[in-house]
């Protein structure tokens, strides 16, 4: 399963993309995540329906200075090669 993800509030300047990359090695997701440019976090997600859930609780909540105020995702179709995805980086921010 493949989501896009959207989190906004305090999430810029508190090393909260870090935070989210780790997150996602702990939890077994593949795929990436970016600063936007109106002080955003976005980026996608790909594993099971339970390493995404556990991914997802814990970038909404678990950062110590982020202060989440909306979290949005969307479920997308699995392409063949993001399929083929194996690790979780930081994206350039747009």
């Amino acid at each position: 399963m493949r989501l896009s993800f959207r989190i906004s509030g305090s999430v810029q300047g508190v090393g909260y993309r870090w935070f989210v990359k780790e997150t996602a090695e702990k939890n077994n997701v593949c795929g990436w995540v970016r600063n936007t440019a109106d002080g955003a976090v976005e980026g996608e997600a790909q594993g099971t329906v339970a390493e995404l859930d556990g991914f997802l609780k814990e970038i909404k909540a678990a950062h110590p200075w982020a202060a989440v105020n909306k979290a949005e995702t969307q479920e997308m179709l699995d392409l063949e090669e993001e399929e083929k995805e194996k690790d979780f980086y930081i994206k350039h921010t747009v």
